[in-house]
């Protein structure tokens, strides 16, 4: 599968956290125009990426269950944050598929990027029992909320999608041993 590294993301922006903060709304429509490499190196850095000590979100017993997923034009890719690179796992764009995954949302379709949290509950149950259900999902949030403000500060439109068919989701990007939790997707405005 191929593999692509990504630019060095970087650690200071344009606006800041608190105008991100201020200006950040969920918005569905996207125009057709694809994103950069540099804004998809960006956006995956401040989802799960690392930062000086660790990853830049935090994590119940730092487990870090999650695996990052993005579709692309060109396929689906997983992040990889310990060496900031994607490998793709499924040639194509799938957001067609995804669309109808997830109840027809025109703003999955239009998306030119679709990011998807996978988690791995079983790992972090090892260490939590079912009470690792519930940390896990508020790791999903901090994950989703970077996403989106990343999103803003690069002057780019995101929602979040929690209503899909999971298990679809699941086989599109052929999931094993993982759960499709969340989507969000990203596009220009």
């Amino acid at each position: 599968m191929e593999t692509i590294s990504l630019p060095e993301p970087k650690t200071k922006g344009k606006i800041s956290v608190e105008e991100a903060l201020f200006k950040r709304r969920s918005y569905r429509k996207f125009t057709a125009e694809n994103l950069s490499t540099d804004e998809i190196s960006q956006l995956l850095w401040a989802a799960y990426g690392r930062n000086k000590y660790c990853k830049v979100v935090p994590s119940a017993g730092a487990i870090y269950p999650y695996e990052i997923y993005i579709n692309l034009v060109d396929g689906i890719y997983e992040y990889k944050s310990d060496r900031h690179t994607i490998l793709k796992v499924v040639e194509g764009d799938k957001s067609r598929e995804l669309y109808y995954a997830g109840l027809q949302q025109k703003c999955i379709k239009d998306a030119k990027a679709i990011i998807i949290l996978a988690v791995n509950y079983e790992k972090i149950k090892m260490r939590y029992g079912d009470r690792g259900i519930m940390y896990a999902h508020f790791e999903a949030g901090h994950i989703a909320q970077n996403i989106c403000l990343q999103a803003e500060a690069l002057n780019l439109g995101s929602v979040c999608i929690g209503a899909f068919n999971e298990k679809e989701v699941e086989s599109i990007l052929n999931l094993q041993n993982l759960k499709a939790i969340y989507m969000i997707c990203v596009g220009r405005i």
